[in-house]
């Protein structure tokens, strides 16, 4: 590297190391009773890195990340950064299949696994056949476990000085394996510039500023946490809150006693929010910019939100893994004029819509989103054909579809497969579950298709009733043949407890899919 290029250079590390030099010692992060300035996040962070280098890490080496959020996983993500290592967060929900798969994958080279996922990782890498030079335990104290280290006492002795690697803007730094609608994941792979060009457009997209105290509470190794969120406010200066989970009533106990500005949640959250006891209880005055993301929120919530915190402005953002994740932002102006929107692209990001050619729709026709972007992937790890496809034509394919208004705001209509076919008719289930948010009882709902021997596909609602409330599927069957074209009815609805979810707040339709697939059977 001359000494150009390492003048010019602008890492994660390199944010992090920026804020320091501007607010040495600002609370930086806080997690349950350890509270770190800049100055000292910036010392462990480089702790950190001479460790793992000392371990016999290098630059492109890959180590997994398996934990719940904590104060180690943030050290983590700017530690690995600047040594050169990418970071592959694991998704702590699933299986030791599912975990073995990616270990395998993403030839890991390392291992930092909080105690409880100690057993499902030692499984993991026996399935696998990998054999990382490192394994360590961290987000609690913990005493040696055979080959697992803990993290503190494996960093203790590290330099504090700032660690001389040779990085570029565009070297790897995270591999994020998305969940996908296919039977194995996808790598992303995200660079040091796709992340922090996409850290500008939500900072500057979403109103944030370094006066912002910000609740980190959903899962770290999901993109939009970890991206649009913890990332861009380390990158300011501002200060954060890191929660373990996230429970409504952590949440909204966080809230009141840090006096938080800044809430991100999913609509299936949001909602959970709303529902807890304590949401009335607490105060949560402190709210002002507040988002939400990973699928559209019902128009009926966005209602109650914006009666119940009166003081708040809401943001859409809406993207996914492979554009880091951010591609379009609904500012708060605009939350009811164009309710259920996705908004207009971001600051860095230019949209369009096609059809199966690839050529622009007119506006207001329903095609795939697409982008051209420097927040997007470089593209899937070891699948050189997957990236060739999903870049055709020099843009970056979404697989959603979506309309685009002519004054430019993007409404998603759906994913590609989560389009219903009944009958020779396109049913976007999506705008069945709006109409259905707007019955008095419903709590939430989710909309698939499942075979039929005459429909082909049949619109099946699965709901779930507020609490205390008592709701039959022939009065919701009655409720939408009032309201909906008949080809667009449900033909089955199903009344359940809860819906499936991953830890991001996204229904898992696949799921239900599956689970319901015999419905129309007899």
């Amino acid at each position: 590297m001359t000494a150009i290029q390492r003048a010019r250079r602008n890492t994660l590390g390199d944010v992090l190391r920026r804020s320091r030099g501007r607010f040495p010692e600002k609370v930086a992060l806080q997690f349950e009773e350890e509270v770190l300035t800049y100055r000292e996040l910036d010392q462990l962070v480089n702790q950190t890195a001479h460790a793992v280098r000392n371990k016999g890490l290098k630059k492109g080496d890959r180590a997994a990340v398996l934990s719940r959020n904590s104060m180690d996983f943030a050290i983590l993500n700017f530690a690995l950064a600047k040594a050169g290592v990418i970071m592959v967060p694991i998704n702590y929900m699933l299986n030791a299949e599912d975990v073995a798969f990616i270990l395998g994958h993403a030839e890991v080279n390392a291992c930092f696994v909080s105690p409880e996922f100690r057993d499902l990782s030692q499984e993991a890498m026996r399935l696998s056949g990998i054999s990382p030079v490192l394994l360590s335990l961290i987000s609690r104290p913990a005493a040696p476990q055979g080959d697992w280290l803990p993290f503190r006492e494996l960093i203790a002795d590290g330099e504090i000085t700032e660690p001389e690697v040779e990085l570029e803007d565009d070297d790897i730094a995270h591999i994020l394996y998305t969940s996908g609608t296919e039977s194995r994941p996808k790598g992303v792979m995200l660079t040091h510039k796709s992340i922090i060009s996409e850290y500008v457009s939500t900072i500057i997209d979403g109103g944030m500023t370094e006066d912002d105290v910000a609740i980190h509470a959903l899962p770290l190794f999901h993109s939009a946490q970890l991206h649009c969120f913890l990332g861009p406010y380390v990158y300011l200066g501002g200060s954060g809150i890191i929660l373990e989970q996230a429970t409504p009533s952590l949440m909204l106990e966080s809230v009141e006693r840090w006096k938080a500005t800044q809430l991100f949640c999913p609509p299936t959250v949001w909602i959970a929010l709303l529902r807890s006891p304590e949401f009335a209880s607490r105060n949560l005055s402190s709210l002002k910019k507040c988002y939400y993301g990973a699928a559209i929120m019902p128009v009926e919530v966005l209602k109650e939100l914006n009666e119940r915190l009166p003081g708040a402005q809401f943001y859409n953002f809406y993207g996914q893994t492979e554009v880091a994740p951010l591609a379009t932002v609904l500012k708060p102006s605009e939350q009811i004029r164009k309710a259920g929107s996705a908004g207009k692209p971001s600051l860095n990001v230019e949209t369009k819509i096609i059809d199966d050619a690839g050529n622009e729709v007119p506006r207001g026709s329903i095609g795939e989103i697409v982008h051209r972007t420097s927040h997007a992937m470089l593209g899937y790890y070891r699948d050189p054909e997957k990236t060739q496809a999903a870049f055709e034509g020099g843009w970056f394919h979404s697989g959603d579809l979506g309309i685009m208004d002519e004054e430019g705001f993007i409404t998603v209509v759906d994913r590609k497969k989560d389009m219903i076919n009944s009958g020779g008719e396109n049913v976007a289930s999506r705008e069945v579950e709006e109409m259905i948010y707007q019955h008095p009882k419903v709590s939430e709902v989710a909309v698939i298709g499942v075979p039929h021997p005459f429909w082909i596909e049949a619109v099946t609602a699965v709901v779930v009733p507020k609490a205390g409330e008592s709701l039959t599927a022939e009065e919701m069957l009655a409720f939408c043949k009032d309201r909906l074209s008949s080809f667009k009815a449900p033909k089955y609805v199903v009344i359940a407890e809860n819906l499936p979810r991953n830890p991001s707040g996204k229904i898992l339709k696949r799921e239900l899919r599956l689970r319901y697939e015999a419905l129309a059977a007899n």
